[in-house]
């Protein structure tokens, strides 16, 4: 047996530094020490051997199948280390080499718009509010002053879920939501940016778009507080010499309601193809707000008054940078969105 045990390991040392593969190595462990290998063939015949050499035999065994192990082992590392090298050398960068340019990206001019006018309000100390893009029939037109037989709903087109619930058709219902949570605090200085929907498309019109809403409710808030606020807004959203002018109108959340027109920023005020020779280009709608919707809020309207206002991003990007379709600002297309 003693010879065999000595066979079994020259024979696997030669193997192992023979120059086998990975694969090959494994398969040669499994045919020498696996559980049906030649060396523990050799182990389970133990019981044959007399009292006195079994423990000298098996003492033997167990130290060649320690240094088989450590020839197989320093072996593997081996073919490791060789296997990395190469890889290595076949993946060879050359970091000289010029690389290739990728195009950069940048904000949408939605985007951009968007938080331009947030820029503008935050700097007159309003806060941005936010409220949900599927709303209750209460908050999007009953709390607003548009019971349910109201003629101006018929204006909105409206997309219904149920009854009650629909895609919310302007930003204003965030004012209501934010006054009852911040109600009897004062004063309420917020903006509200978003998505609204409306069953509109063509050239000046989407299905969705983006409004920004404006609620400031105190104490003694007067409609030359709101013509202030709207004036500083337009010259930094247009330019510091841009003036502003307040057509008689009608909301039914806001009493009195105005239009509010910009001096035409390109021909400044003289008459042009963009203003349609009148000089003044519309932007928003605004007014005093309603003492309904003040009290659908938790106010007391005859304590307290505010002013809200209105707006299309959408619009404001159209004047903004001069675009007469605004499908253009949703049709994903690069070359469009690239001058931006």
């Amino acid at each position: 047996m003693r010879e065999e045990i000595k066979k079994i390991k020259e024979e696997s040392l030669t193997l192992i530094q023979s120059g086998l593969t990975r694969d090959e190595l494994q398969e040669l462990k499994v045919k020498v020490m696996g559980k049906k290998g030649s060396l523990t063939a050799l182990l389970k015949q133990l019981g044959s051997l007399s009292s006195e050499e079994r423990p000298l035999v098996g003492q033997i065994i167990n130290e060649v199948r320690a240094s088989l192990e450590q020839a197989w082992d320093e072996k593997m590392k081996e073919l490791e280390e060789q296997a990395l090298l190469k890889r290595l050398e076949e993946e060879f960068l050359d970091i000289t080499l010029p690389g290739i340019m990728m195009p950069r990206g940048h904000q949408h001019p939605l985007t951009k718009v968007i938080e331009e006018i947030e820029d503008i309000f935050i700097g007159m100390g309003f806060q941005i509010a936010e409220g949900p893009e599927i709303e209750t029939d209460y908050y999007n037109f009953e709390a607003l002053n548009l019971p349910k037989d109201h003629p101006a709903r018929d204006m909105q087109d409206t997309f219904f879920i149920t009854e009650e619930i629909l895609l919310r058709t302007q930003t204003s219902p965030v004012q209501i939501r934010t006054m009852e949570k911040l109600c009897p605090g004062l004063p309420v200085k917020i903006i509200a940016p978003g998505k609204v929907f409306r069953n509109d498309d063509d050239a000046t019109h989407s299905p969705m778009f983006h409004q920004v809403e404006g609620l400031l409710v105190d104490r003694g808030v007067r409609m030359s507080d709101l013509k202030g606020i709207l004036l500083t807004f337009s010259r930094q959203m247009f330019g510091e010499d841009r003036q502003i002018r307040l057509r008689p109108s009608f909301f039914p959340f806001t009493e009195p309601s105005a239009e509010v027109d910009v001096s035409c920023m390109l021909c400044g005020g003289k008459g042009c193809k963009l203003c349609k020779g009148t000089g003044w280009i519309e932007i928003l709608g605004a007014g005093m707000v309603h003492p309904k919707v003040l009290e659908a809020g938790g106010y007391d309207s005859v304590q307290v008054t505010g002013f809200a206002f209105g707006m299309g991003v959408e619009r404001i990007a159209m004047l903004k940078y001069g675009i007469e379709d605004m499908r253009l600002l949703f049709d994903n297309d690069l070359r469009f969105l690239a001058q931006f």
